[in-house]
């Protein structure tokens, strides 16, 4: 009944718990520290775009152990390119052993065998030279150690054999030709000794062509 009376006092106490309120405010927000600018503000979220299941390569599956994907790095595959040629291994080269026992020949070689002389030789020279013709002459030597028998072959070119013999010893035969003639020992010469066949012929040449005793030829033109 008293308050229904004094309504003042109502109010005056309403009054002082506003203050009072008021008050306590004021002190709790001085307490507060000051905000921090150094924290970045909190980004609001993107909103998520939906992907088709067709955007989506899939890889395929792997055998083996998968590398670590590195950010910002694309994958690469290990092995070579389909189209890349297919290069076949070269074989390795095996060196060349040569056998030990395989030695070159240190031995010299052997001389070649000397040359042997002719056994049977013959000199030809002029004796006696005239108008239309000359005589000449042929020294069989016998340089071997036995005797032999021998055969002269002479070759002018033209001309005409007179007569042919043998100085101190038996004759032989002859035989012309066109250019020449053939003469055929009757003996043997003896081993070291040596005869001369004369000749006599008319218009040819005092220098032989051709001048051989058994195949060899004539020294002294």
């Amino acid at each position: 009944m008293a308050i229904a009376s004094s309504p003042w006092i109502v109010a005056c106490a309403g009054l002082v718990v506003m203050v009072v309120l008021l008050i306590v405010a004021l002190g709790a927000y001085r307490g507060r520290s000051p905000v921090d600018d150094r924290i970045p503000p909190v980004g609001l979220p993107l909103p998520r775009v939906p992907v088709e299941p067709s955007d989506v390569t899939q890889a395929p599956p792997s055998s083996g152990p998968s590398a670590p994907v590195v950010p910002g790095l694309s994958p690469r595959a290990s092995g070579p390119p389909p189209s890349a040629p297919t290069v076949s291994p070269t074989p390795p080269v095996r060196p060349v052993v040569v056998p030990t026992s395989v030695r070159p020949s240190t031995q010299a070689p052997r001389p070649a065998p000397p040359q042997q002389s002719p056994a049977v030789t013959g000199r030809y020279r002029v004796v006696q030279s005239f108008d239309g013709g000359f005589i000449g002459e042929v020294l069989i030597v016998n340089a071997s150690r036995v005797d032999r028998g021998w055969t002269v072959r002479i070759h002018f070119g033209r001309g005409r054999l007179v007569t042919s013999w043998v100085e101190g010893a038996p004759q032989g035969t002859a035989r012309q030709f066109d250019g020449g003639f053939s003469y055929v020992s009757g003996v043997s010469v003896p081993a070291g000794g040596s005869v001369p066949l004369r000749f006599h012929m008319e218009w040819a040449s005092s220098t032989p062509r051709g001048c051989t005793v058994d195949g060899v030829r004539c020294s002294g033109f």
